[in-house]
């Protein structure tokens, strides 16, 4: 995140910061729940389209710790 801070600043519009901000949330709260963030997003778009949206809750990192192993960080 610091080395992108000053390329931030030339993204045009504040759009860029947001787009950013929507990539680093998943990324940063797999990585409270003690998953592989590449791991864990490759889960859930492997699984997102196919998935009920009144269900998109078990697609949430904190559910996913729980029933997928595999996305883990090694210990």
């Amino acid at each position: 995140m610091a080395l992108g801070r000053k390329n931030y600043l030339f993204a045009g519009a504040d759009s860029g910061g947001e787009r950013e901000a929507a990539i680093y949330s998943p990324i940063g709260t797999a990585k409270l729940n003690d998953l592989d963030p590449q791991a864990y997003l490759r889960f859930v778009l492997e699984r997102i389209a196919e998935h009920p949206i009144n269900r998109v809750h078990e697609l949430l990192p904190w559910n996913v710790a729980v029933v997928e192993p595999t996305v883990r960080l090694a210990a």
